[in-house]
């Protein structure tokens, strides 16, 4: 049976938030979650919504999730190597293909904004599987989303217990809600359209690691200091000391981010989100306010290489 819509990352913040948008407006029976754990099944069918198995390191997977699937919404895999993504990348597209899925719509990154320049690490998987979308033939949307409020603690590499941010250099960052790109993307493929194109989601409020340390302070009443420091002390201070325990290596990738972050690569502005919203998004500032008067510990799960320990920083309900 044809399948109006399947959501890849389904448990994930972004495909979780963008599959509760849909549920909410159109019958269950047109949708499919979808991941790679089993065990996720029941949760899915208890609300009627069909769920298919992927493994992104298997096209045979992918083959037999995407059958009869009209409108495919790909979540990018979640790791920071860049050839294994590009890899898992192309299993899903040359899947979507060979069983001729109709409209495929990608989650890109925003550094850049719109061009596809930028020589950010973490954009790299994300503009060369642009490239291989294009090149497939198939149709597509790639939808280069807002970089998220709610990982401004990965930005500033920020736990409860930092009392000194240190930081090559501090430019500014337009950051957007994730919730509010999960109601953005769900509304975008209600809509339709945009084919073989790529589009930008964002807000527009763009700040500096100063702004926000200014918002931990003034909310937390703690006293976090920035600290300018050379690319070397950067790695050495943070390979040294990172509570997350994250390695030399990932470092050393996160040094590009600052460069393209210094040359304007996430200072982004564009209207869509708004028009397809209806409203303005909400303000970066205003979210991380929120955040941390709710809970003045927050902290995001990509600063820790241990998701053990991340979830011991979690409230206890």
């Amino acid at each position: 049976m044809a399948l109006k819509y399947l959501i890849t990352g389904a448990t994930g913040g972004l495909g979780s938030q963008v599959l509760a948008h849909l549920a909410a407006t159109v019958p269950p029976s047109s949708l499919a979650a979808a991941s790679s754990t089993e065990s996720n099944r029941a949760q899915f069918e208890a609300r009627g919504i069909a769920f298919r198995v992927t493994n992104f390191d298997d096209p045979a997977s992918l083959e037999a999730a995407f059958d009869g699937v009209e409108n495919l919404f790909f979540v990018s895999t979640n790791t920071f190597d860049n050839e294994r993504r590009a890899k898992q990348h192309r299993n899903v597209i040359e899947a979507a293909k060979k069983v001729g899925v109709k409209h495929t719509w990608y989650t890109s990154l925003a550094f850049g904004g719109l061009r596809s320049d930028s020589k950010i690490d973490v954009q790299q998987a994300h503009l060369e599987t642009e490239k291989m979308l294009k090149e497939s033939g198939i149709t597509y949307t790639s939808i280069r989303e807002g970089l998220y409020t709610d990982a401004f603690p990965l930005f500033l590499q920020w736990y409860p217990s930092t009392e000194t941010i240190y930081i090559p250099q501090d430019a500014q960052i337009t950051y957007t809600s994730r919730d509010e790109l999960g109601e953005a993307n769900a509304k975008l493929l209600l809509k339709g359209g945009h084919e073989n194109e790529i589009v930008l989601l964002t807000a527009n409020e763009p700040l500096s690691a100063g702004d926000i340390v200014r918002i931990i302070n003034e909310t937390t009443n703690r006293n976090v200091k920035v600290k300018i420091v050379s690319s070397e002390e950067y790695v050495r201070y943070h390979t040294a000391n990172d509570e997350g325990k994250k390695t030399e290596w990932f470092w050393n990738k996160r040094l590009s981010w600052f460069e393209g972050i210094a040359k304007g690569d996430a200072l982004l502005s564009n209207p869509l989100m708004r028009e397809v919203l209806g409203r303005e998004p909400k303000k970066a500032s205003a979210m991380i306010r929120e955040v941390l008067q709710e809970n003045p510990n927050y902290t995001w799960h990509q600063n820790y290489v241990d998701k053990e320990q991340y979830r011991a920083t979690l409230p206890r309900k």
